[in-house]
């Protein structure tokens, strides 16, 4: 496919993979004690806006799934909209299991109805460190990758951000292309 097939939309976007993101639950034993980080206790999906027309058939469906999320693991999700026009669902919640599935439950019943192609990536903070550390799962991969911002001038540490990729990619799938690592600065977490 080339780019003609992209602009004229005879290409589709790669589909979510979400399964993956539970090998973080395998981590957090990892995480906390040989690295010293703690579960912040909060997360976030990112996906791009729906058009007008999806937007008002899924709204009500994806106010009833924020709901039933809540409800069945004692979660509190709230949504949220970036400076760049990106949707966030924000999931709150003291036990990491429930944090991890209800992120997962997020992403899979957006792609259950149709818009896997739309989300972006999953977010999940930990602290311990010198700055928090986060750890973003691309959907599309199906990947992890750290971002460690430093909190000056919208810098991170390259460094840590390696040292954690080598003593986690034996646990965690890590995202093997660095360009693909994108900082997510902002983010609601």
């Amino acid at each position: 496919m080339g780019l003609a097939d992209v602009l004229f939309g005879r290409k589709k976007l790669k589909e979510a993979q979400g399964e993956r993101i539970f090998a973080l639950s395998t981590a957090r034993v990892t995480l906390e004690v040989e690295l010293g980080l703690k579960p912040a206790n909060r997360a976030a999906v990112c996906f791009k806006p729906l058009s007008a027309g999806d937007f008002v058939r899924v709204e009500n469906e994806l106010h009833e799934l924020l709901d039933v999320a809540a409800r069945d693991t004692g979660s509190r999700v709230t949504r949220k909209e970036d400076e760049f026009g990106f949707e966030w669902i924000v999931v709150e919640d003291r036990d990491f299991e429930d944090l991890v599935a209800t992120v997962h439950l997020v992403g899979s019943e957006l792609k259950a109805r149709g818009f896997g192609a739309q989300l972006l990536a999953a977010i999940f903070r930990f602290d311990g460190g010198a700055h928090p550390v986060y750890f973003v799962y691309g959907y599309k991969r199906g990947a992890f990758w750290p971002f460690v911002p430093t909190g000056e001038d919208k810098e991170r540490d390259n460094a840590e951000e390696l040292e954690l990729k080598a003593k986690l990619e034996g646990e965690v799938p890590i995202e093997p292309d660095l360009s693909r690592w994108l900082a997510l600065f902002d983010a609601p977490v």
